[in-house]
């Protein structure tokens, strides 16, 4: 079954949409540039377009052995006379970032790496925190310490009112990068790093995510199982997510959220029967669909990222600041750091626990931490 990068952008049925490639060019060229998670869906893409605007040195930050043997051996096949950097390791090791830091001295740093499978996080709720929030914790704090100027982190629609343990954890990184950037801005701490966090919907393409496993279904002939009749998600494609991620490094100064316009939500019933017809098949007669029942943390519909009440506009038209509820940056420190020492000692119920005491808007769905939101 042959399904390209055309027919995965004719599945979100509204127009990509388009940046400035001229400003972004401007802003990076001649920067050394570390991308965590790039050899992740994200990371890697937003490498793919880095190389094409003429910074200086990309640092390709990854714990992913194979996934970043095979993106070194891409770049090195299409971009021969380029300098780039591929670094195996952890941002859970703190020695191993700060190797990184003082060696190759980043100017923008892209933190895409992250654990994202909202079920599978919400079965290992202390490897969630350990990577999602300590792991951004440790890098917006080498940001800082290294004079990194912009730090982008990429997060998520399911970090607004998280009903799971991965939107939960990428909601505290949310807060952490926040308050250490509002910190910095006020003159109470040394620093000139502006963080600056995106946040998007579903990624049309992305590794684990509803095509790819539409596909191998179809393969082998169905069924194909979606959750629920009514499930629905915002999607963009895998370089549509990307080139905003890179315009939100030129929008405006400070430190801020940007969330993006993704259009109306899809079905993702709907996308199985589009794919089912793509591959020449019909639904009920050569290949059924299965209703399997919502998963662990799941919501039916996610939150709408941009309207009026939650986001102030800015000039770009498809891209908002959300209103974010500001946190003190040594209270949240102080619960971090619990969350650490929770998390290492695989402390599940009390690591949760307080998840939900920082983020009141924290309430599980279909999961068994329900039982803490009394």
């Amino acid at each position: 079954m042959k399904f390209n990068y055309s027919d995965i952008k004719a599945l979100i049925g509204r127009e990509e949409i388009q940046i400035s490639v001229n400003n972004i060019k401007a802003y990076l060229k001649g920067k050394n540039v570390l991308v965590t998670g790039a050899a992740g869906s994200i990371g890697s893409e937003l490498c793919r377009q880095l190389v094409k605007l003429e910074i200086k040195n990309l640092i390709m930050f990854d714990n992913a052995e194979t996934p970043l043997h095979n993106i070194r051996m891409e770049f090195e096949d299409s971009y021969p006379n380029f300098h780039f950097s591929p670094i195996i390791g952890d941002v859970r090791q703190i020695e191993r970032l700060d190797y990184v830091f003082r060696t190759f001295h980043p100017d923008i740093v892209f933190h895409a790496a992250a654990y994202k499978h909202v079920p599978l996080m919400e079965e290992n709720p202390c490897e969630s925190v350990l990577v999602n929030v300590i792991g951004s914790r440790n890098v917006a704090d080498k940001c800082v310490e290294y004079g990194v100027s912009k730090m982008i982190m990429i997060s998520t629609d399911k970090a607004v009112n998280p009903t799971n343990i991965m939107g939960c954890t990428k909601r505290l990184a949310e807060i952490y990068v926040q308050s250490l950037g509002l910190l910095i801005e006020g003159n109470e701490r040394l620093g000139k790093t502006q963080f600056i966090t995106t946040r998007f919907g579903n990624v049309l393409g992305s590794t684990g995510s509803v095509i790819p496993r539409f596909i191998e279904q179809i393969k082998k002939g169905g069924p194909v199982t979606v959750t629920d009749p009514k499930i629905c998600r915002y999607f963009m494609t895998i370089p549509e997510a990307c080139r905003l991620v890179l315009e939100s490094t030129v929008l405006i100064d400070g430190t801020h959220i940007f969330v993006f316009d993704m259009g109306k939500p899809i079905k993702i019933s709907d996308l199985a029967y589009k794919m089912i017809a793509h591959a020449g098949y019909e639904v009920g007669k050569d290949i059924c669909i299965q209703y399997t029942g919502l998963r662990p943390g799941e919501k039916l519909c996610e939150e709408v990222l941009a309207t009026k009440e939650n986001t102030i506009s800015i000039e770009h038209e498809r891209i908002f600041v959300a209103k974010v509820r500001k946190y003190d940056y040594y209270e949240i420190n102080r619960v971090i750091s619990s969350l650490e020492k929770l998390s290492r000692a695989v402390e599940i119920p009390e690591t949760v626990k307080l998840m939900k005491q920082t983020v009141p808007e924290f309430k599980s769905k279909h999961s068994v931490f329900e039982i803490y939101d009394a």
